[in-house]
């Protein structure tokens, strides 16, 4: 009897997609063991791409606080089936899962699919996942979802390159290289290659055996955890929190506000980051046996 895998994600550029569907692969490699379904999650009115500038600034506020926006349901044949795992991918805006992935998860439809069954969360973003994936990690425990697995693909660049390759795909549509700049986001090379998550989790599947599967992907680098960032992070989610309910707050100032956002936005990410990176290095001898348990509880799939 085949059992039934159920691929949800959101796409605007369509590396997400890619990653999906090579982390699928193995089991579409066994048709006779597997039935996998896709579901692209798509809202009634979906965000522009390229983004331009104003409209991307825009959505913060909404983004961190999570308010959704209305899906265009799962057709019936996705509801109908009980599946027995889910893939599960998402990207991170503002610190936070983006509004599509939220919207479905606080659509009722998710609650449905991800009760009781086991889950495997895939993050493709820029570099900074690790607390969007806590918040996530409360989405599913509500739902009584199983989460047994989880991937994090970064964009290997450092941070500030990061950054100028991820505004230039963004409000441009441009990913590819040009000038001294590299492309953006996740390499080809490392999309091609995600097969292999693939196939791990599938071995695991295949022999019911979930207690490794995450310390087997951990082992072959699914997971990259960079100190520095998880506390530019936290930092950015307590400002987050300030600029997103003063804005929301201030309805007739909003335009204003989100001006004053932008500007903050990009002084905090070349002034104030380095200062919390000169800060990081210099704790570091202090705070090692307190940051190696912090990486650990990250890579791993437990909730605090």
């Amino acid at each position: 009897m085949q059992k039934n895998v159920l691929v949800i994600y959101y796409t605007q550029t369509g590396q997400l997609e890619d990653i999906m569907k090579n982390i699928a692969q193995p089991f579409e490699d066994k048709k006779d063991e597997y039935d996998v379904t896709y579901y692209n999650i798509q809202l009634k009115k979906d965000f522009p791409f390229p983004w331009p500038s104003d409209v991307f600034f825009d959505t913060f506020p909404e983004s961190y606080l999570q308010i959704p926006r209305e899906i265009i349901p799962p057709s019936e044949d996705i509801l109908s089936k009980k599946y027995d795992l889910i893939l599960f991918g998402y990207q991170v805006w503002y610190l936070t899962p983006s509004i599509p992935i939220i919207s479905f998860l606080k659509s009722g439809y998710a609650e449905n699919l991800f009760r009781n069954t086991p889950v495997v969360t895939i993050s493709a973003t820029r570099n900074m996942w690790m607390l969007s994936q806590e918040k996530l990690k409360v989405y599913l425990k509500k739902m009584d979802a199983k989460l047994i697995g989880n991937i994090a693909l970064v964009d290997r660049h450092d941070n500030y390159t990061s950054v100028l390759t991820i505004l230039r795909w963004l409000t441009t549509g441009k990913k590819e290289k040009s000038g001294i700049l590299p492309a953006a986001g996740i390499s080809d090379e490392e999309i091609t290659g995600s097969v292999k998550y693939g196939k791990i989790i599938e071995n695991h599947f295949e022999n019911n055996n979930f207690a490794n599967l995450q310390p087997d992907l951990v082992k072959n680098g699914a997971v990259e955890i960079r100190p520095f960032l998880v506390r530019v992070e936290k930092v950015g989610n307590k400002i987050f929190t300030i600029w997103s309910n003063l804005i929301i707050n201030k309805k007739e100032k909003r335009p204003l506000l989100i001006k004053f956002f932008k500007v903050y936005l990009m002084a905090a990410i070349w002034i104030i980051s380095p200062i919390v990176l000169v800060f990081h290095l210099l704790l570091a001898p202090v705070l090692w046996s307190k940051r190696q348990k912090q990486k650990e509880y990250l890579q791993g799939i437990n909730i605090k």
